[in-house]
């Protein structure tokens, strides 16, 4: 994946591309990595079950600053708030959307959200175009605001790396581009984002199926703030699977068709979670849980969009 990245940008870079054609179809290769980067890669390296030795993991985590984003942001995105609190509106920064998008009941809805289940594959797809320019600063704003960030100049330190490898990131994959290869700047720029569409909607579907579903549930916290079910019951029933049978598409993804296997054990490298799935499913079945599954991958993303839509049309159920 690292090398069906950095390959074809080593080849834009050399200035041996002349052709509209050929630079296109070298940022969509490009784009196709940096999507296997982030689901197969990264992904795993933050949660550090890439490797058993923590320093690898730590280096292979950087892996998400290269494709340009922020592994320091992503982690408390990911890692803390979308794992511990899967499908929690206002908690759970995966359904966190701006007022144009619509992932939880409980979110306020809009009249224009009644069309979000047919616009939503443009946001979708400019989604780590957001990631790359503005993203990783709002955020990293937010959750300083949090109390994450407490450090003497944590804060600062942390603005100034992610402002670093954004330019590191945009030297290779557009500004040299633009000097090397003999063509207008604006299909060169036009080039760039095809690559980061492809990415987006990627990335997007994959995540999204998983947990903004018909069948998943989106829980909300009593007055003291407590939810309903424990930590492990939780994740089984906000989390869906799909697609399990497919070794070849599994690798593709880095195993997030296993994602009621991730959530429940972040910690081990997605390799394992074809064998946990059976035991999961067993055991969920023995103490009468939900064990949520689509068959294929097109399955889960008709119901994604069954869910979208009808996430258009009713009202927040309990909304603040």
């Amino acid at each position: 994946m690292l090398m069906l990245f950095f390959g074809p940008l080593i080849m834009l870079n050399t200035g041996i591309i002349t052709n509209a054609f050929s630079l296109f179809g070298l940022y969509i290769l490009s784009g196709l990595g940096m999507a296997g980067i982030g689901m197969g890669v990264m992904h795993d390296a933050i949660h550090g079950s890439f490797s058993k030795k923590r320093k690898v993991n730590q280096w292979m985590g950087y892996t998400m600053n290269l494709i340009g984003a922020n592994a320091s942001v992503w982690k408390i995105q990911h890692n803390v708030l979308h794992h511990t609190y899967t499908n929690i509106s206002e908690s759970d920064d995966d359904i966190n959307a701006p007022f144009f998008l619509r992932f939880s009941p409980h979110a306020k809805r809009y009249w224009l959200h009644r069309f979000q289940h047919i616009y939503i594959w443009f946001f979708y797809s400019l989604s780590t175009i957001s990631w790359i320019t503005s993203k990783d600063f709002v955020r990293v704003k937010r959750y300083k605001k949090m109390g994450f960030f407490k450090g003497k100049n944590e804060y600062k330190n942390t603005i100034f790396e992610i402002s670093a490898w954004k330019l590191l990131y945009y030297s290779y994959t557009l500004i040299l581009p633009l000097i090397m290869v003999p063509l207008a700047w604006w299909i060169i720029l036009l080039a760039f984002i095809s690559m980061h569409m492809v990415t987006g909607i990627l990335i997007s579907i994959v995540f999204q199926t998983a947990h903004v579903m018909p069948s998943a549930d989106f829980p909300l916290p009593d007055k003291n703030g407590l939810i309903a079910n424990n930590w492990s019951v939780h994740q089984l029933a906000t989390t869906s699977n799909y697609s399990p049978r497919s070794k070849s598409f599994s690798w593709l993804i880095g195993g997030l068709n296993y994602q009621i296997e991730h959530h429940l054990f972040p910690n081990i490298c997605h390799t394992h979670y074809n064998k946990l799935s059976s035991i999961v499913a067993t055991t969920a079945q023995e103490y009468g849980i939900p064990y949520l599954i689509k068959k294929s991958f097109w399955a889960a993303i008709i119901d994604h969009i069954k869910m979208l839509r009808s996430l258009g049309r009713i009202e927040a159920v309990h909304q603040k």
